[in-house]
């Protein structure tokens, strides 16, 4: 439950699409705060925005987060014309189960991308996803400094089992 399928030293608009769109991947789910936008920040880096935009042009995306602003994480939507869900409830099965059923697919040609693991590597784990454990965000679309709860969640992770390079 604690092993990603594959956890990349990179952040969401780092991530190779192609490499990623090159396994048996039809659709995106992605965690929306601190995976796509930053900390406390409305706007997505234009990095971000750039790998979103050509993300949504290839696969179906659904915004899933556990944030329950509908207008924060609603306004990222809007601005590619995109699905979102809040207040998830990451890691529960409930709210990813039904987003799953919508895209119409087998779990496996799902990725829930995201920079927590205990609640998006669990939660897509949980429903059989392939789940990419990427690296926080900050508003240049590089590395935030600031992942000291990621940093503390892999050494937890990793103590409990899981496999996480």
């Amino acid at each position: 439950m604690l092993t990603p399928g594959w956890h990349v030293d990179l952040t969401l608009a780092q991530l190779p699409l192609d490499d990623l769109l090159a396994r048996p991947i039809r659709a995106l789910v992605l965690d929306v705060d601190c995976t796509l936008l930053p900390r406390r920040q409305a706007a997505l880096p234009p990095a971000a925005a750039r790998w979103l935009e050509q993300a949504a042009h290839r696969v179906p995306v659904h915004l899933f987060s556990n944030n329950p602003s509908r207008q924060r994480i609603g306004g990222v939507a809007a601005a590619f014309d995109l699905p979102f869900t809040t207040a998830a409830g990451k890691p529960r099965r409930g709210p990813l189960t039904q987003v799953v059923e919508r895209l119409g697919l087998p779990g496996h040609e799902v990725a829930l991308i995201g920079d927590r693991v205990f609640t998006d590597v669990v939660a897509g784990n949980r429903l059989g996803l392939f789940t990419v454990l990427v690296q926080p965000i900050a508003a240049d679309g590089h590395a935030s400094p600031h992942n000291h709860l990621q940093r503390l969640e892999v050494r937890l992770a990793q103590w409990m089992g899981g496999r996480l390079a």
